[in-house]
């Protein structure tokens, strides 16, 4: 009898920590979808104990100097570690651009401070660009007159003109608008419906299609989730699910409690039984 309760109670010392770790790791893994990267620069080989890692250098935007629709000469580099949604659009366009600036506008304000009667955007976490393609148009009060008209909260989103040839570089060579994308677009004229989501390393996560429902609301979704990712690969899901030192650690207790079998006290314990 007392050898049955021995090895039920070992079974279920080792079973119940493996199961409740499986479990978590199944949950882990399934229940969090991190927006992927999408677009590198090149891949680094390492030879590491004899073993090859590949190392991914994801590809940064490039810094750019225009001005926005309040007349402030703004950059880039100057809302570093933020979240960055950005799209294209033109102020005399009739078809797709009031719909995404609609919709923009909507995400926007779908990130406002919990319980502020003030419409306070939570403009330390994300900012939202909107690049003029028809920037010898839409001068700073054509663009300010347009912002003012969807009710835009300048805080955190910028209308930018200047440069044409500056805006339509970054577009095609640093944001790759024309890749992944089922739509023509017109390397002359970038008439896009597409948002494009940048994390705070300032990398590409994500495209969306601006004027559907549904990828908007992944959208959303996935800003809310690249506020909460950590700057270092290292998660508690990560060290959680590091199977090797769970084992480890089991392993050592099982063979603790064994040595223990052969100890004098255990042998007394159970010559008592």
């Amino acid at each position: 009898m007392f050898k049955k309760n021995y090895f039920l109670g070992l079974l279920i010392a080792v079973g119940i920590p493996l199961i409740c770790f499986f479990i978590l790791k199944y949950k882990s893994e399934r229940g969090i979808h991190i927006p992927p990267h999408y677009i590198y620069d090149t891949v680094i080989a390492k030879l590491d104990k004899d073993k090859i890692i590949y190392d991914t250098i994801w590809h940064t935007l490039q810094n750019f100097k225009l001005v926005n629709q309040l007349g402030d000469t703004v950059e880039l580099y100057d809302k570093k570690g933020k979240i960055l949604v950005i799209d294209f659009f033109f102020t005399r366009c009739a078809g797709i651009c009031p719909v995404l600036t609609k919709n923009m506008q909507q995400l926007q304000y779908s990130f406002l401070k919990g319980g502020n009667t003030r419409q306070k955007i939570d403009s330390p976490i994300i900012q939202f660009i909107s690049f003029s393609i028809d920037p010898e148009h839409d001068s700073t009060q054509i663009l300010k007159n347009y912002a003012d008209r969807f009710k835009v909260n300048h805080d955190n989103w910028w209308m930018l003109h200047g440069n044409k040839k500056t805006i339509y570089d970054f577009a095609f060579e640093d944001l790759k608008v024309d890749k992944f994308s089922d739509e023509p677009i017109n390397p002359n004229f970038i008439h896009t419906s597409r948002f494009i989501l940048i994390d705070k390393n300032l990398h590409i996560r994500g495209y969306y299609n601006g004027l559907d429902s549904t990828s908007i609301s992944k959208l959303a979704r996935d800003i809310g989730i690249l506020m909460l990712e950590k700057q270092s690969k290292s998660t508690i899901f990560t060290k959680i699910a590091n199977i090797k030192w769970i084992l480890i650690i089991i392993c050592v207790l099982v063979l603790m409690f064994l040595i223990f079998m052969r100890t004098p006290i255990f042998r007394a314990v159970k010559n008592e039984k």
